[in-house]
């Protein structure tokens, strides 16, 4: 594990940042999610009676963008 803060870089020392990332996850983090979770349909989705206008669920997880 690395941070980019001053006390980590310099000092080599586990930082607030590290100890937060480490308490709050399983030990795994996915910062970057694959590019297929945006290709799967949310459960609630109801793009389908919007006439081509995304839902809700659709655009709050990335899997569509509302128009202009």
């Amino acid at each position: 594990m690395a941070c980019t803060c001053p006390h980590h870089v310099h000092r080599n020392a586990f930082c607030k940042h590290m100890a937060a990332v480490e308490n709050a996850t399983d030990g795994t983090l996915d910062a970057f999610p694959s590019e297929d979770e945006n290709d799967t349909e949310p459960a609630d989705c109801d793009c389908e009676g919007l006439g081509g206008f995304p839902c809700w669920p659709c655009v709050r997880t990335g899997r569509k963008e509302l128009p202009n």
